[in-house]
């Protein structure tokens, strides 16, 4: 894919990441917003999307990470059905754990159990979501790779406020990264195809000078 594609990708994803931020902050923060004036809800709106803007760059940097390390994987087991169970059996593991560790270290007696699986359902449901769409989109063997890039590279890039365990702050961070995960995962084939005919557009060009002069 050529650089002016890749610029394009950065910078869109770089404006949702911090749009949606500023937007899921001010319902998240909403209680220390609402008596607030107008331009001081400006105000926090623009630090909110400043920060999204963070998130956006984490989501791409572990994006193009995933990439490398998907071609890796195809490369050393030479196996798609293979690598394809271990990615499978990561998500799994990941999701699980995203329930069962945040209760056993933050867990209570007068919290329900819902509160913790409530996190990795959201999650898996829009990966499947983002699954489904990507099958339609490519064919079915991206299914499983798209499966674990939303659910394991996801929490990943969202456990620092894991650790935190703020309610508000986990929904500000977790909603900006789903939507820019999922904006590159299904807009990066689009992107290439661009690519792609925009090359033989200038080769042709390049082409019919040739053969003029």
């Amino acid at each position: 894919m050529s650089s002016r594609y890749w610029v394009k990708l950065f910078m869109n994803t770089l404006l949702i990441g911090g749009v949606t931020a500023g937007v899921v902050g001010l319902f998240a923060k909403w209680n220390e917003f609402s008596l607030k004036t107008p331009v001081e809800l400006l105000v926090g709106f623009l630090w909110m999307a400043g920060v999204g803007l963070i998130f956006s760059v984490i989501s791409q940097m572990c994006f193009f990470a995933y990439l490398t390390v998907h071609r890796l994987g195809m490369e050393m087991f030479r196996s798609v059905f293979v690598w394809h169970a271990i990615q499978l059996v990561l998500t799994v593991f990941v999701l699980v754990d995203l329930a069962y560790l945040r209760f056993v270290f933050f867990g209570n007696k007068t919290e329900g159990a819902f509160s913790y699986i409530w996190y990795p359902i959201l999650i898996l449901v829009v990966a499947l979501i983002v699954g489904v769409l990507k099958v339609k989109q490519t064919n079915k063997s991206a299914f499983i790779p798209t499966l674990f890039f939303m659910v394991v590279v996801t929490v990943i890039e969202w456990f620092p406020v894991l650790r935190v365990n703020d309610e508000s702050y986990m929904y500000f961070m977790l909603i900006p990264l789903l939507i820019c995960n999922t904006y590159q995962l299904l807009i990066l084939p689009k992107y290439h195809e661009k690519s792609k005919e925009a090359a033989k557009e200038r080769m042709k060009r390049t082409q019919q000078k040739a053969a003029h002069s």
